[in-house]
């Protein structure tokens, strides 16, 4: 039977458990990003073998959400820059990339859909922020929770609407709500 990254990440976490206890404990205030808050250490790398659109990938058999952020919808009720989201997550991982998967420890493994929520980077790139530099995404705080990265995607959205990137410039009707979602208006090219 093939391992899925669910069921590896099961593993992982309960073969861990008392391993990251104990360094908790010893090294208790350290981060477990970089030093300048950058890359985190761990998550499981793999390999993109398809884009759903613009805040979910597949890698196998895993589906995965991108974590905190939205993109506009591209299905039934199609909104506004939905296909250019999708084309923007595609530059940035293509099908055949190697990424790493990162769970946030604060925020849910899995949402009610069975996809695995993640951060992804590809390389020094942490995917979710440069969708968001680009006008592609915005920060969304499901619950109102914030992750590792909200301020740093916060800023980031506040920029790219400033200076009207992407989606940002395209759709007169996207509004920043980071605990809504983000809506960016009916698609009217679509009509």
């Amino acid at each position: 039977m093939r391992e899925t990254l669910a069921m590896a990440a099961t593993r992982t976490r309960t073969r861990s458990f008392v391993a990251s206890a104990a360094v908790g404990l010893i090294a208790a205030g350290c981060s477990s990003t970089t030093g300048d808050g950058g890359r985190p250490a761990g998550g499981a790398s793999t390999t993109i073998t398809s884009i759903t659109d613009g805040d979910t990938l597949r890698a196998g058999e895993d589906r995965i959400r991108l974590i905190q952020i939205d993109t506009p919808e591209t299905e039934a009720g199609a909104e506004c820059y939905g296909e250019e989201a999708t084309r923007a997550l595609e530059e940035l991982v293509p099908p055949g990339s190697r990424v790493r998967l990162v769970p946030d420890r604060g925020l849910d493994n899995v949402d009610q859909y069975g996809r695995l929520l993640r951060y992804v980077w590809r390389g020094e790139q942490l995917v979710q922020l440069e969708l968001i530099r680009r006008g592609a995404a915005a920060p969304f705080f499901y619950r109102g929770e914030r992750g590792t990265y909200a301020r740093k995607l916060l800023r980031a959205a506040r920029r790219a609407q400033r200076e009207r990137r992407g989606a940002w410039g395209a759709c007169p009707d996207a509004e920043l709500d980071p605990g809504r979602g983000w809506n960016t208006g009916p698609d009217r090219r679509r009509r």
